[in-house]
């Protein structure tokens, strides 16, 4: 019995649907039937040869949910959670952390470990089946698997996908306290996402820039009280109202989700003396940028921080608040279409061209 799974060969080459032989699992393993993937930005990034260290070809889909096909040895989730054949889990797409060396063990970033690989990203084609964009996906020994929730529906997980715990990794990051004002930049599913948490985490008022209006529109459901188009507003005009809504100060804090390097320009402009800004949106190389340390950042007395993926904590905790704030947190609503493996490159192309904010992939759909 054989097993289907797309490969991109290389940056710029057209993507190919495979077979491959079934996996079994090896000591430690499990084996998921794939029950979604999704494909986000990172994936179109990884097809322009954007992102350092790929080991191409290799099988894209970083975030997955499955069912557990097969097991060797594994009983439990990370958690403690009784694990068996059927059930639904997701699991951490980080894998091979060490937590030994100088960034895991004195520096407390694993996050930067040199050993880190990740899924559908950093695992070449000839290891296995790595990656999402398959109807199988194998576990290897240590990775994080964790049992969703009987309220979280795979859909409402997987419509988050990646951007559902990069966004709850940004508000943590944000040092944001309850009352604050929050400017989001960009309306994808990690602006969604940081702007949803926010919300939750107590913010006074919750700001989004974005676009396409369909995007913007889904901020107003996750949370957000004010939006712009960048489309249909001048920078000038967005400055003027959000200076006006915060007394003159500006916003407490920004979090940067949009992966335009011209994006921090103006986020470092709006935010006010003494605050936080988060850059979370540029995972991958988009370019360089100038800007005036002076104004924006010595003078403003300002504080800038990176979010460079995800751990462990990030996936618990968005899980945990799928769990208890589904209905403020209704991820399905972003799915703008789901794909067969067949029609991956049609998907690719909807992402790219943001015809949808979020795709997922449905290996058993075709």
């Amino acid at each position: 019995m054989s097993v289907r799974a797309v490969v991109m060969p290389g940056p710029g080459l057209p993507l190919e649907l495979r077979e491959f032989p079934e996996p079994e699992p090896a000591p430690g393993e499990v084996i998921l039937d794939t029950v979604a993937g999704e494909v986000c930005g990172t994936d179109v990034h990884l097809h322009h040869g954007r992102l350092s260290g790929v080991p191409y070809p290799i099988i894209p889909g970083h975030v997955s949910v499955g069912r557990v096909a097969a097991v060797n040895g594994v009983t439990h989730d990370t958690l403690g959670a009784p694990l068996g054949i059927g059930d639904v889990v997701t699991f951490l797409d980080v894998w091979g952390t060490c937590h030994r060396c100088e960034q895991c063990a004195v520096s407390g970033q694993p996050n930067r470990c040199p050993n880190r690989r990740v899924y559908g990203i950093t695992f070449p084609l000839e290891e296995g089946l790595l990656g999402g964009w398959s109807e199988k996906i194998r576990l290897l020994p240590g990775v994080h698997i964790l049992r969703l929730p009987e309220s979280v529906t795979p859909e409402r997980l997987i419509g988050g996908g990646c951007g559902l715990f990069t966004g709850f990794a940004a508000v943590e990051r944000s040092a944001l306290a309850m009352g604050d004002t929050v400017l989001v930049q960009g309306s994808g599913p990690v602006g969604l996402a940081a702007a949803a948490f926010a919300h939750l985490r107590g913010a006074g008022r919750v700001f989004v820039i974005g676009d396409p209006p369909e995007r913007l529109s889904l901020a107003g459901l996750f949370g957000a009280t004010d939006s712009w188009s960048l489309a249909g507003t001048s920078p000038g005009e967005r400055r003027e109202v959000l200076m006006e809504l915060t007394g003159g100060r500006g916003v407490d804090r920004v979090i940067e989700a949009a992966g335009q390097p011209g994006a921090l320009a103006e986020g470092l402009g709006l935010l006010r003396d003494g605050g936080r800004y988060v850059v979370a949106g540029h995972y991958t190389d988009t370019g360089a940028l100038s800007l005036n340390p002076h104004v924006l950042v010595n003078r403003k007395h300002a504080e800038i921080v990176g979010q460079w993926g995800t751990d462990l904590r990030h996936l618990v905790g968005a899980l945990k608040m799928l769990d208890r704030h589904g209905d403020a947190l209704p991820f399905e609503r972003v799915i703008g279409a789901r794909y067969p493996l067949e029609r991956i490159t049609e998907a690719m192309r909807d992402v790219e061209t943001l015809r949808v904010t979020k795709a997922i992939v449905v290996p058993g759909q075709g």
